[in-house]
């Protein structure tokens, strides 16, 4: 068995790599490549993908998983060879109903569609973008037809990001967020409005980075194996569990997006950089579920960088960042200011109050455009008459409705519901984290988040994809996915914030 194990994960580790240039590639298109390389490009990350595939599929691999299932049918089920065999089966066997053909196709798709999203969005025009999205929604109908029939086609999709969960489920979850997080909306709509307009005021772009990579280093963001650059959308990256990178968006005229932005991408970091060192090179390295890895984003960028105690400590030192801007503004007038509501169109942009039914629009478009049910032409239209059903608003132009997000250039569709999940598990992991820590807001008074992060390298980070998202939640928090702990801390905390 051993000699079989150790074979299946040199190749493993062959795939990794070719997955991690893969990546470095796609890193350099959002942040560095100039315009013209979007052809040649779109060449080497399809020849990765189909190397990549290749390898992974081979016959050898499928035949290592059939053996050494068997070897390992006694062995601890929690083991981490166990573990590993399960994860890569699943892998494997969605892999395999890919052609290599298919893959290749689309990654030279979506580079393109990257490309003309981007200049869509550039000059709000939909039409620019539209042939490229329409050629991705039937590339995605395309890949749900590999596999067998499930209770909905957009199971399928939603899988590949969030395993185990099905549609039904996740609308059933939005049915039960939405009446409640409306009828907040409306309740806050008629409590006296904030005065946020100090945040709109110049903010230099040097300081503002400054200051977003101090606070990334108090969480604990080990520079020496990471680093921040700017994109158009921030995300983060990894190519290994020693070289994780994040992105950030600066605007001058708006100081939480810099600040923010780079918060919710040092939490995917943290994430990454805390991965079980031993699953370098495997499967294993990743996070569980695009939902757990969205909960710790949101859990540094909201739980913890919107909070009072949090400001305690930082808001004397961002004062003194920008003194002319923020020195005759308190405490209180500041902390309102960042947790203000209202219905706004960009959803990057959007506060905790309004931010799930952003996502919430956006699923059921991906769903009416998987079933064929509208035209990929009516999008703009169908997108703000939603906003404007949820939020109250109507998007000016395309830049600032249906082009705002680069998700579905790159074939995301499945991964919007994500966001919404994170949100309420890291909630739940916030009530167990206060249990488990009684002093956890002094210790956030006193900008010491080194307890906080060992809490969650020790009950989320290291695990990796050893187990899948509700069993690790399980672990952690003694339940599976649920919306009450969310919608608890939404009510308290606004219900201070607008003395409902």
């Amino acid at each position: 068995m051993d000699k079989k194990l150790s074979r299946l994960k040199l190749l493993l580790a062959e795939v990794a790599d070719l997955q991690a240039a893969h990546n470095l590639l796609n890193w350099d298109l959002e942040t560095y490549m100039p315009p013209a390389g979007a052809q040649a490009r779109g060449h080497q990350l399809a020849t990765l993908d189909s190397l990549c595939h290749q390898k992974f599929t081979s016959d050898e691999v499928g035949q290592l998983i059939t053996d050494l299932k068997q070897e390992l049918a006694d062995a601890d089920a929690d083991s981490d060879e166990a573990r590993l065999l399960k994860v890569i089966a699943k892998d494997y066997d969605r892999a395999t109903k890919m052609p290599v053909e298919y893959v290749a196709r689309l990654a030279q798709l979506t580079v393109r569609a990257h490309e003309s999203w981007a200049r869509a969005r550039a000059e709000s025009n939909f039409a620019l973008f539209r042939p490229d999205l329409e050629e991705i929604i039937e590339m995605r109908k395309e890949y749900i037809s590999f596999f067998p029939p499930k209770e909905h086609p957009y199971d399928t999709l939603l899988d590949e990001y969030e395993p185990g969960m099905k549609t039904t489920e996740v609308q059933r979850i939005f049915a039960a967020l939405r009446s409640k997080q409306i009828a907040l909306l409306q309740a806050i709509t008629h409590a006296e409005q904030i005065d946020d307009s100090f945040l709109h005021l110049n903010y230099p772009q040097q300081q503002q980075w400054d200051f977003g990579i101090q606070v990334a280093s108090k969480f604990g963001y080990d520079w020496r194996r990471g680093r921040q650059d700017k994109s158009v959308h921030p995300f983060s990256d990894s190519f290994s569990i020693n070289d994780v990178r994040i992105t950030t968006r600066i605007m001058e005229d708006y100081l939480p997006s810099a600040l923010f932005s780079t918060m919710h991408e040092a939490g995917h970091g943290l994430y990454e950089l805390g991965i079980n060192q031993a699953y370098e090179r495997t499967p294993l390295k990743g996070g569980a579920s695009m939902g757990i890895h969205e909960s710790q984003s949101r859990l540094w960028e909201n739980l913890v960088g919107r909070s009072k105690p949090f400001w305690e400590y930082f808001y004397p030192r961002l004062q003194e960042t920008f003194p002319t801007q923020l020195g005759n503004v308190d405490i209180t007038s500041f902390y309102r200011g960042i947790n203000k509501v209202e219905p706004s169109f960009i959803r990057v942009e959007a506060d905790e109050a309004t931010y799930n039914l952003h996502i919430m629009l956006r699923l059921e478009l991906e769903i009416a455009m998987i079933e064929g049910s509208i035209e990929i032409k009516d999008l703009p239209e169908l997108w703000n008459t939603k906003v404007e059903e949820y939020l109250g608003i109507t998007p000016p132009d395309d830049a600032q409705g249906v082009l705002q997000d680069i998700h579905w250039s790159f074939a995301g569709l499945g991964y919007f519901s994500t966001y919404t999940l994170g949100n309420l598990i890291s909630a739940q992991l916030w009530e167990k984290i206060g249990d488990a820590i009684p002093d956890l807001e002094e210790q956030i008074r006193q900008g010491e988040f080194a307890v906080l992060l060992d809490w969650l390298r020790s009950n989320i980070h290291i695990h990796g994809r050893k187990y899948e998202p509700q069993e690790l939640l399980q672990r952690a928090t003694g339940s599976g996915i649920t919306s009450a702990p969310y919608l608890r801390y939404l009510e308290s905390k606004y219900s201070e914030i607008y003395k409902l």
